[in-house]
């Protein structure tokens, strides 16, 4: 089994995670800006945490000049589970007021980061240039702050993409490591819109532990784990029509076709195993 992780998502960046919110400006030239964090589904049964820790967040003004193109947006020393930003929530990075103007890029510098299986063993992890440099972001199309507007921006840290195993996933015991690369989306929230629903058997009944993800193409654009009592969230979901597939483990796969999303909106879709 190639075993990786996959989170969805509130996060620093996160939920990354994240949500970048303009959450109302006091003149024409600055807006006020927060930034949350959000998660992209992670089933390990072996792994009880998937920290990391940023210490500087930017923001890049893409018609800035060279010399002040980056806005500093935190400095504080921040530590996330990853594994706690599933399902819609959302972990608070940043709230202040930045200048008006069109931003393209969201860097973070990500200082540690490690995992913790079940049986308390602490994997310490390499972090690539994020350390230095920062994780780049890229925001596809620009995102505007205008004086007295709001503007929404997710972070999406996708666990089962960055952190890959080392060694065999047989047991607890074949596993020696991980590696660590970050992977994160962006989406504007003012132009996407999330799914919810219940994962459901035999009509009634909530089904925990299945991954929903939305399928554009061929490919899986992000997932989720439904909860407990069957529910699930996947949030940042560009406008469009898209499948649905529901895995649990050891059955066959659902799939659910023809799903719509519209710009600001929920879309409820019941899964029916």
């Amino acid at each position: 089994m190639n075993y990786k992780i996959s989170v969805m998502k509130k996060m620093i960046l996160i939920p990354l995670l994240a949500g970048l919110i303009l959450t109302g400006c006091k003149n024409n030239e600055t807006g006020t800006i927060k930034i949350s964090l959000t998660d992209a589904p992670f089933p390990a049964e072996w792994v009880s945490a998937a920290n990391v820790t940023i210490d500087q967040i930017e923001i890049r003004n893409s018609g800035a000049s060279d010399t002040s193109k980056y806005v500093v947006l935190s400095e504080e020393v921040q530590s996330f589970n990853l594994l706690d930003l599933a399902n819609g929530v959302t972990a608070s990075l940043v709230d202040l007021e930045i200048p008006v103007g069109n931003y393209d890029l969201i860097r973070l510098r990500v200082s540690a980061a490690n995992v913790v299986m079940t049986d308390g063993t602490v994997y310490t992890l390499t972090i690539p240039s994020g350390s230095t440099s920062g994780i780049k972001v890229f925001v596809n199309p620009d995102i505007e702050v205008a004086g007295g507007a709001t503007a929404e921006l997710l972070l999406d840290f996708d666990v089962s993409k960055s952190f890959t195993v080392q060694g065999k996933e047989t047991s607890l015991s074949d596993i020696k490591g991980f590696h660590f690369k970050p992977v994160l989306r962006v989406a504007n929230l003012s132009t996407t819109g999330r799914i919810t629903g219940t994962v459901l058997q035999a009509n009634t009944t909530g089904y925990p532990g299945v991954t929903v993800s939305v399928i554009a193409g061929d490919s899986v654009l992000t997932s989720a784990i439904s909860d407990i009592e069957g529910k699930y969230t996947i949030l940042g979901i560009p406008v469009g029509t898209y499948n649905l597939t529901a895995e649990a483990p050891n059955v066959v796969t659902v799939t659910v076709t023809g799903v719509t999303v519209v710009a600001g909106n929920k879309t409820d879709q019941d899964i029916q195993f």
